[in-house]
């Protein structure tokens, strides 16, 4: 779809360098060359074909706009500000991280270690 879409946006821009390039003794039917028409043609063509996809998209944006709406006030009460972290990388393994631009110094103030340490630096089994 990108190619078609791609193709039809380099003829909407080379058609009028075409038009002008051309021999300017050509025919013209009814507001333009054959080139012209034909193009034309082929875009309304191409417009009725693709208006009940077109809507169908619009159908299935406008159904899914409140769970994006819910989705988007839930992040916002998880995350603050995503503004604070890197773009997320994949793993090899699969596992996705999402790094913090600038780790937390403390990030948990309140609590006490998991394993006890005491003093020798041995840790009891």
């Amino acid at each position: 779809m990108r190619h078609f879409i791609a193709a039809l946006a380099v003829t909407l821009i080379a058609l009028p360098a075409v038009a002008q390039d051309g021999p300017q003794d050509a025919p013209t039917n009814e507001g333009g060359s054959l080139m012209e028409r034909g193009l034309r043609l082929f875009m309304e063509g191409l417009m009725d074909e693709m208006e009940p996809a077109l809507r169908d998209l619009e159908d299935l944006a406008e159904d899914a706009r409140p769970f994006l709406e819910e989705m988007q006030r839930s992040l916002g009460e998880v995350v603050k500000d995503f503004d604070a972290y890197e773009a997320p990388e994949i793993l090899p393994n699969g596992d996705i991280l999402i790094r913090r631009k600038h780790p937390l110094e403390n990030p948990f103030p309140d609590s006490e270690p998991m394993i006890p340490d005491d003093g020798d630096g041995a840790i009891d089994l």
